[in-house]
C-alpha cells in the first residue's frame, strides 16, 4: 500500500498485519481520485476519511493537495496504524483525528467537508444511516460529494438521504458510488 501521486507519492503506508483491516487497493484508490478530479477536485477541499484504517485514502488526498483531513475510526489497531502513518508523512498539522463510531466522528466535525471518504465493514449496512447523519449535521459543502466503497452485491439506490447518485464504477468485487 503506497501513496500514487502527489507530495507524499511512492511512500509505503505501514499496513495490518491481519485481515481486519481492510484497505483500498491502488487501482481502487487511483480510480476513486480520477473521478474525484473530475468532479470536485482534490487541490484546496476538505476530506473526512470516514472508516480511516491505514488512512490510505485520506492521506492520498493530503498528498494531493486537500487543505484538511479528519481521519475517524474506533478501532484501536487501526488508530494506531493511522498515526503512524500521518507521522511518517509529516502530515500532522493537516490532519485531525478522532476515535469512536462513526455517529460519534461525525458529530465532532465542526465544518462541511467537500469529500466524504466512507469505505465501512462490510456486510453492516451501515452506508444508509451514514447518509443520513451526514446530511443531518450538514456536513457535506455545497457541490461535494460522498463516495461509498463497497461490495457489489451491495446495490446502492439513486437517491439516499438527500443525496443523488452521480457516477458508479465497478473493479472486480469493489463498487464506487459517488453521490452528491
Amino acid at each position: 500500500m503506497r501513496i500514487i501521486a502527489g507530495d507524499y507519492k511512492g511512500r509505503r503506508l505501514t499496513s495490518p498485519l491481519d485481515n481486519k483491516i481492510r484497505p483500498t487497493t491502488d487501482k481502487v484508490k487511483e480510480a476513486i481520485f480520477s473521478i474525484l478530479d473530475s468532479h470536485v477536485g482534490i487541490y484546496g477541499s476538505k476530506v473526512c476519511d470516514l472508516f480511516a484504517g491505514t488512512g490510505n485514502l485520506g492521506l492520498e488526498a493530503l498528498s494531493r493537495g486537500a487543505e484538511h483531513c479528519w481521519f475517524g475510526d474506533s478501532s484501536r489497531n487501526s488508530l494506531k496504524l493511522l498515526r503512524e502513518n500521518i507521522a511518517y508523512c509529516r502530515a500532522e498539522d493537516r490532519s485531525t483525528v478522532l476515535a469512536g463510531d462513526f455517529r460519534k466522528v461525525l458529530s465532532r466535525i465542526n465544518t462541511p467537508c467537500d469529500v466524504i471518504l466512507l469505505d465501512p465493514p462490510y456486510g453492516k449496512g451501515l452506508l444508509p444511516e451514514c447518509f443520513e447523519l451526514i446530511g443531518e449535521l450538514g456536513l457535506l459543502a455545497e457541490d461535494g460529494v460522498l463516495v461509498a466503497e463497497h461490495r457489489k452485491e451491495e446495490v446502492l439506490p439513486e437517491h439516499m438521504a438527500n443525496f443523488s447518485k452521480i457516477k458508479e464504477r465497478k473493479y472486480g468485487t469493489v463498487v464506487i458510488s459517488i453521490y452528491g
